[in-house]
């Protein structure tokens, strides 16, 4: 029987820092989420083709998720730009970064259907 981790998931959304960058204001968030959500989408969309500008992309979408709390989205988003620009791994950092994004966009859905 595997442990309980030692620090909870906190999810795919961070929602007590969206909170605090929405200053509370629940409408100003569900925008925000609906917001991240389709830029995301498109932006993993666009990653996928291996554009010249993949690193400037990638640093797009790592600060669009950490404004909102998807703070994994971010990590991989990041970890990605690094791969660019070290020149290796980059597949699996790509393929990191999707799952990461497929997993925000449903915690996004879920939220907003509350």
């Amino acid at each position: 029987m595997a442990s309980p981790p030692l620090v909870p998931d906190s999810g795919a959304i961070d929602e007590a820092h969206l909170a605090r960058m929405t200053l509370g204001d629940k409408s100003l968030a569900r925008e925000v989420l609906t917001m991240f959500s389709a830029q995301a989408s498109r932006l993993a969309a666009v990653l996928s083709s291996w554009p010249a500008d993949a690193a400037a992309l990638a640093h797009t979408l790592k600060g669009s998720a950490r404004a909102i709390g998807a703070f994994a989205v971010a990590d991989a988003a990041e970890e990605f730009e690094d791969a660019l620009r070290r020149g290796n791994d980059a597949p699996e950092r790509l393929a990191a970064l999707d799952a990461a994004v497929d997993h925000a966009r449903r915690a996004i859905g879920e939220l907003l259907e509350r």
